[in-house]
């Protein structure tokens, strides 16, 4: 995409969309907007979850997060690069365990690991 004039690539939007490229949109964006949807052709979609989701916002309903459905079982081990350093923890039946001290939550330890208010599932990729 980056390689096509600004001509080919509003011909690229059409071919694509079936309809003319907008007027005053920036290349990047044209470029991005045509990528994406040739991945989501060939790839597949976002999960429905993370579909509704955003429909939801966009709608202003307030939704669960794809991400909040994670549960965290007892011995499962969690691993996180942070600033070069490794950071493992581990699941507990009373909450997680860091460097041989427990915390009540996954945000507990990453405002340890971080020194500011990251939520635990994010930063641990849930």
């Amino acid at each position: 995409m980056a390689d096509l004039s600004r001509a080919d690539l509003a011909l690229r939007w059409t071919s694509i969309f079936g309809s003319p490229a907008p007027k005053g949109v920036k290349r990047r964006l044209l470029e991005r907007a045509c990528a994406y949807e040739l991945q989501t052709k060939a790839l597949g979609g976002l999960k429905p979850s993370a579909r509704r989701a955003l429909l939801n916002r966009a709608a202003g309903t307030p939704s669960k997060s794809p991400i909040a459905n994670h549960s965290l079982r007892p011995g499962m081990r969690l691993i996180r690069e942070w600033h070069g350093v490794v950071h493992q923890v581990d699941v507990a039946h009373d909450g997680i365990v860091w460097k041989g001290k427990n915390y009540r939550s996954l945000s507990a330890v990453a405002k340890a690991i971080t020194g500011s208010g990251w939520s635990g599932p994010r930063f641990f990729g849930l």
